[in-house]
């Protein structure tokens, strides 16, 4: 059993370690390297930096810091969250159970250049087959990704019915060893699309090449899952693309926290490590409480 899971290796997520693991609690922190500051040439406007340090370096020595500490760092996709007694976090490699978690992934950034998608959203159009893949009961469905996370939803899926298309974008499938041990019970489609149609609700598909495939639902899992994904699927609050919590970073869910950039406000390298000091913080007396 671990203590603490952080699912995002940004400026936040390694904040909260930093405490987490002084209190002697057994802390994971597992993420992809794709936080945004790593792209960043020059910061110039965080404290206690005289000279400008690129966003990569400022990473680097933190995930330093924080392994000098005994955080434990993996490099891996998280693609589900669930809850009985404690959380069980499923990544594309493995599964940890723990008493308490962070999401610190920071928001989507790219926005599907698919036309039509936000006029069909809640009309065959959804980001959660947990809460909505029981209205598609023997229909014919498709999951709009590449990843992991696309090969996940799938999976969920397979609950309401056996008709189910991976449409990867013009994208190249890339999962994990263990996913792609599977993949073949589903079909996969790779064209690029287009748009998507229909008259009240989505009726089908359009590729850049000009054909069309029938379909009932589209469920969007695009790149990996963000703090956004995980908290519609546990039924967090949230406002728009943010993760609604409360001055001390917890949300509606008990033992759930959240900082950084997933929870909107002010986006900035300081906000982020305050944020996940005080996530830290509440995180060990709740640990502590149990």
């Amino acid at each position: 059993m671990i203590d603490v899971i952080i699912i995002g290796k940004g400026p936040a997520g390694i904040s909260a370690s930093l405490y987490t693991s002084r209190a002697n609690l057994k802390t994971l922190l597992i993420g992809k390297n794709e936080s945004v500051l790593k792209k960043a040439e020059k910061i110039e406007n965080y404290f206690g930096f005289s000279k400008p340090i690129s966003g990569n370096e400022l990473i680097r020595e933190g995930e330093k810091q924080a392994l000098s500490l005994g955080v434990q760092i993996i490099d891996d996709e998280v693609i589900a969250i669930s809850k009985k007694d404690y959380f069980e976090i499923t990544t594309s490699q493995s599964k940890y159970e723990c008493k308490t978690v962070l999401l610190a992934t920071g928001q989507p950034q790219k926005k599907l250049r698919i036309e039509n998608i936000d006029k069909f959203e809640g009309k065959g159009i959804s980001y959660c087959s947990t809460c909505d893949g029981f209205f598609y009961n023997n229909l014919k469905v498709g999951v709009l990704g590449s990843k992991d996370y696309a090969f996940h939803e799938a999976t969920e899926l397979e609950s309401y019915t056996k008709d189910i298309t991976i449409f990867s974008n013009g994208m190249e499938i890339e999962l994990s060893e263990r996913s792609n041990n599977e993949i073949g019970r589903f079909k996969i489609i790779k064209k690029p699309v287009r748009k998507v149609e229909g008259s009240e609700f989505l009726e089908k598909i359009c590729f850049d090449d000009g054909t069309s495939e029938e379909i009932d639902g589209l469920f969007i899992a695009n790149e990996s899952a963000s703090s956004i994904d995980f908290a519609r699927k546990l039924g967090i609050l949230t406002d728009g693309n943010s993760v609604i919590v409360d001055k001390l970073q917890q949300t509606n869910l008990e033992g759930l926290f959240a900082a950084g950039d997933c929870t909107g406000g002010f986006k900035q390298i300081s906000t982020a490590v305050g944020q996940g000091a005080m996530a830290g913080k509440k995180m060990i007396e709740y640990v502590k409480s149990l």
